[in-house]
C-alpha cells in the first residue's frame, strides 16, 4: 500500500489536507503526536518554545531522520490494513530515511501558501497559535536547520493552498487522483 507524506511550512494547510486524505481512506500519522506526547511525559506545556526544545532533543537522540525513525512501527503497522498519510515531514533526511525503507510506495504531497497567508492562520489557529515574528523564526529554523526545503522541492505532487477551504478540497482529490494512477 502507498505511504504518502505531507510537507510544508507551518500554516500551509498539512493538518486539514491530511483529514481531507483520511476522509478518504487514508489513516493519518501526525509526526508532531510524538512531541505532544513527550511534553506531557515531561509536564511541559504546549508552545512553541517547549516543541522546539523536544523536537531538537529528538534529533540529538536520533539524528536527523528522527521523526521517521520513532514513527517507523506505526507507519508499518498501520500500512498493513490502510495506506498511510504522514502529516508533517520536516527534514531531507526523514524524506531520504522513508524514500529508502519504502522505495516505490513512498510519494510526498506538499502544501503551499505564502508567508503572508500562513502568518494570518497562524495567529488565528485555536491549537498552537503563532504571531508572525514566532512563524518567521520557526520558518528560518525549519528552513535553515532541519532542511525542510528539500522535501518540499522534490515533491510528487505540489498543492498550492492560497484560497478557500473548498479549493483545497478540490486540490487534495486531484493529489488523491495523481497517486491512484501510481503504480
Amino acid at each position: 500500500m502507498k505511504i504518502v507524506a505531507l510537507v510544508g511550512m507551518a500554516g500551509a494547510g498539512k493538518s486539514e489536507a491530511a483529514r481531507l486524505f483520511s476522509e478518504n481512506g487514508f489513516t493519518r500519522i501526525r509526526f508532531g503526536d510524538k512531541t505532544d506526547e513527550e511534553l506531557n511525559n515531561q509536564g511541559l506545556a504546549i508552545n512553541e518554545e517547549n516543541e522546539r526544545r523536544i523536537r531538537e532533543q529528538f534529533r540529538k537522540q536520533y539524528g536527523m531522520a528522527a521523526y521517521a525513525v520513532i514513527n517507523l512501527s506505526r507507519i508499518e503497522l498501520t500500512n498493513k490494513t490502510s495506506p498511510v498519510i504522514i502529516d508533517g515531514l520536516y527534514s531531507w533526511e526523514e524524506y531520504t530515511f522513508l524514500k529508502n525503507y519504502f522505495k516505490d510506495n513512498f510519494y510526498v504531497v506538499a502544501v503551499w501558501a505564502s508567508p503572508q497567508t500562513r502568518y494570518a492562520r497562524l495567529k488565528k489557529r485555536a491549537i498552537r497559535p503563532l504571531m508572525p515574528q514566532e512563524a518567521a523564526n520557526r520558518d528560518e529554523a525549519e528552513i535553515l536547520k532541519v532542511n525542510k526545503g528539500g522535501p518540499i522541492a522534490m515533491a510528487d505532487f505540489t498543492i498550492i493552498n492560497e484560497s478557500s477551504f473548498g479549493f483545497l478540497k478540490k486540490e487534495v482529490k486531484k493529489a488523491i487522483s495523481f497517486l491512484r494512477r501510481k503504480n
